[in-house]
C-alpha cells in the first residue's frame, strides 16, 4: 500500500488530480471493521487527517464551521458547539466508544455515507452546508443534497470534503437527538432521529426533523414537518408528527432490526421529541 500525507489542502488536491485512484482517508474507523479484504483493495491512500485546513472549529458570520477532519472527541469538548448545537454534541457522545471518538471524524462520517451515520440526521436538522474543494476550486452543497444514494455522495472525482458550516439557529430553538441501538455504546443505530424547532406565539413556527437507518440515505421527514408546522405544541400534535413520520419512511429488514420495529421506534421517538417543544 502507498500512503501519501500531504501538508496542505492544495497539495492534496494536486495528488488527487495526478492519481484519481487515490482513496482519501481520515480516521479509518469504519475501514478497520470491514476486514483485510477492504484493506487489500486500497492500493493507494491519501491521508487527510493532518491537514490544517481540515481541522478545528471556528466562528463565522453565518454560524460555526467545523473542519472535516475534526474528531468527535474534539466536537464533544467544544464549548461553542455545546452552546449553539447541543444535538451535535449529543450525537458525538454516542459515536462508538471513546477510542472511535478519538479517531473518527465528522467529515469521515459524512463521506462514508452510511444511512446509519449518527451525525448525519443532526446535520440535516441543523440545515448544514458542506464545503468541498477540487481542481476547479471550492463549492458548497446543502446537506440535504449531499447524499445521493446508498453510500453515494455529491463529491465529484478529485474533490475533498473540507468543512461543514452550521448556521445560527433562530432564538429559542429546541434541539434533540436520539439514537436507538442494541446497546448503550459501540452500537450501529437501528433508528437515529434529530429535531430542531422553535415555537412563537403558541404555534410551531419552524421545524426540521431528520432520521437515519430508515432509508437508503439519511432523510428529512418533510411530511411530518408539514403536518405540524403552525400547530399548537402538545400531545395531539406530537402524535400526528409520529404517525406521519412512520408512514413516510421505507425501512428494510436487516441483521440489526426489522422494518416494522424501525417504524414503531421512529414514531415513538418523533412523538417524544415534538412533545419537548411545549
Amino acid at each position: 500500500m502507498i500512503a501519501l500525507s500531504p501538508r496542505s489542502l492544495d497539495e492534496a488536491v494536486r495528488h488527487l488530480a495526478d492519481d484519481p485512484a487515490l482513496v482519501p482517508v481520515a480516521g479509518c474507523t469504519d475501514l478497520m471493521v470491514r476486514g483485510p479484504e477492504a484493506l487489500h483493495r486500497m492500493d493507494r491512500v491519501l491521508d487527510l487527517l493532518g491537514l490544517p485546513e481540515l481541522r478545528g472549529i471556528c466562528a463565522v458570520s453565518e454560524g460555526l464551521e467545523i473542519g472535516a477532519a475534526t474528531t468527535f472527541t474534539e466536537i464533544r469538548h467544544s464549548a461553542a458547539i455545546r452552546a449553539a448545537f447541543p444535538a451535535l454534541t449529543a450525537a458525538a457522545e454516542q459515536v462508538g466508544g471513546w477510542q472511535i471518538q478519538n479517531r473518527g471524524t465528522l467529515g469521515g462520517n459524512l463521506a462514508n455515507a452510511s444511512p446509519a451515520g449518527d451525525s448525519l440526521p443532526v446535520l440535516l436538522a441543523l440545515d448544514a452546508t458542506v464545503i468541498l474543494a477540487g481542481p476547479a476550486g471550492q463549492r458548497e452543497v446543502r446537506m440535504d443534497g449531499f447524499h445521493t444514494g446508498y453510500r453515494k455522495t455529491a463529491l465529484a472525482p478529485g474533490e475533498i470534503l473540507v468543512r461543514i458550516r452550521l448556521p445560527h439557529p433562530p432564538a429559542g430553538t429546541v434541539q434533540a437527538f436520539r439514537k436507538v441501538g442494541t446497546r448503550e455504546a459501540q452500537a450501529i443505530s437501528k433508528v437515529v432521529v434529530a429535531l430542531a424547532g422553535h415555537v412563537e406565539g403558541g404555534r410551531i413556527a419552524g421545524i426540521r426533523l431528520a432520521a437515519g437507518s430508515v432509508a437508503a440515505t439519511p432523510v428529512r421527514l418533510r411530511a411530518a414537518e408539514a403536518a405540524i408546522l403552525g400547530s399548537s405544541p402538545g400531545l395531539v400534535t406530537a402524535e400526528r408528527a409520529g404517525r406521519t413520520a412512520a408512514r413516510e419512511v421505507q425501512p428494510i429488514d436487516d441483521v440489526r432490526s426489522t422494518a416494522d420495529y424501525r417504524r414503531f421506534a421512529l414514531e415513538r421517538v418523533v412523538r417524544r421529541m415534538v412533545l419537548g417543544l411545549t
